[in-house]
């Protein structure tokens, strides 16, 4: 049993075990944390990442830390997007491991089968949870089918208003959705492995120069072909995969495709680039321009949201509606100023950030929703609490 050190006035509450576990954090300072995710490994994207580096550092902190993801269920390959599985029978699954693991703060990160799930379990047991917005679905979805934005975005305003905090990446996105109804926003910034992406041999690459690489999904929603399509004095080089690889290697047969690079191969290959042309004018962040920065690469990229957050016009790339024009530009930066805007982002403070804004699953002092206990009133499942006032 549990009970919280006062010395008068205690009431015997019938609790499930996440409850009592809120109240065992609050004194050990230890966290029991479930991160729920539609994007896991082995997919490869900026949502991936950001969850697998948050995890990591948690860890390091002390933190317990279950992330539960698609590669635990049966799944089916997502339409137009085979590489990225679709989990089935998510409820059951989500139940189960909420239950197994007993968590005191839960992130719901994607709106995904997975993310629906655990936002059901939550409002029926009278859980209090977090969520996060990585991904523009509506421009994404706008791109392949002629759905309109407003009822996109109306789906998504539902998903997280029920959240206590919603965390966005940068300012302009926190003013976008905030004009847009969404409520209870707040800031989590995204971080890079500074120690991995940094300045390189640039002889790692025999490739004519200036060399402007292109580094992510190959998928219509990157708007990677203004990047195939921009008149260049050098090479062209594109480290990643998708669903328009096919078509464009026979379009741009002078650009160098090299697929999907990992670790050490991706941060060499980055940072002997001349500059990273970063097209999409639908991200809400773009980790790999951190990344290019920390390498000692600068940016070209349009003034939209996503890099007017990240980049410094004229410090640490370039941004301009012409994207060669910016691209050239940004061939003048200092790369000591890259990697300067770089260490000022580390996955460490990151993931405080993070931290600070999970929210317990239950409020002190406040009965559940719900009771679901697993076993009866077991011991360990009684938390004791100061009785209100009469």
């Amino acid at each position: 049993m549990l009970l919280r050190e006062d010395d008068t006035n205690y009431e015997m509450i019938s609790s499930p075990i996440i409850h009592a576990n809120v109240t065992r954090a609050a004194h050990t300072g230890r966290m029991r944390i479930l991160i729920v995710s539609d994007a896991g490994a082995p997919q490869i994207n900026g949502v991936v990442s950001t969850l697998t580096q948050t995890a990591s550092w948690l860890n390091r902190f002390g933190h317990d830390v279950e992330q539960v993801t698609p590669a635990q269920f049966r799944s089916l390959p997502c339409p137009t997007y085979p590489e990225i599985r679709v989990a089935l029978r998510g409820y059951r699954g989500i139940t189960k491991r909420i239950e197994a693991f007993e968590p005191q703060f839960i992130h719901i990160a994607t709106e995904g089968p997975l993310g629906l799930a655990a936002r059901r379990y939550c409002r029926e047991h009278g859980l209090r949870f977090t969520t996060s917005y990585h991904t523009q679905f509506p421009q994404y979805i706008r791109s392949r089918v002629p759905i309109p934005l407003a009822l996109t975005f109306f789906a998504l305003r539902w998903f997280h208003s029920a959240a206590e905090r919603c965390l966005v990446s940068t300012q302009a996105i926190q003013n976008d959705l905030k004009s847009r109804g969404f409520i209870r926003l707040a800031r989590w910034g995204r971080g890079v492995d500074t120690e991995r992406f940094r300045p390189r041999d640039k002889a790692f690459l025999n490739l004519p120069r200036p060399i402007a690489a292109y580094v992510g999904r190959v998928a219509v929603e990157k708007n990677i072909s203004a990047f195939m399509r921009m008149r260049w004095m050098g090479s062209k080089l594109v480290i990643g995969d998708g669903p328009e690889c096919a078509k464009l290697k026979a379009a741009f047969p002078e650009v160098q495709f090299v697929g999907f690079l990992f670790d050490d191969a991706l941060a060499q290959s980055l940072a002997a680039a001349d500059v990273l042309v970063f097209p999409s004018r639908s991200d809400t962040f773009g980790l790999v321009m951190l990344e290019a920065m920390a390498c000692g690469v600068p940016i070209a990229a349009y003034p939209v949201t996503g890099p007017i957050d990240v980049v410094d016009d004229g410090i640490t790339g370039a941004l301009d509606e012409d994207l060669r024009s910016a691209a050239i530009r940004a061939l003048s930066i200092d790369p000591r100023a890259c990697r300067a805007r770089a260490l000022r982002s580390g996955w460490d403070l990151c993931t405080r950030e993070f931290e600070r804004n999970l929210v317990p699953c239950a409020a002190a002092g406040t009965r559940p929703m719900h009771t679901h206990l697993r076993s009866g009133n077991a011991p360990n499942d009684i938390l004791f609490r100061r009785a209100p006032p009469a």
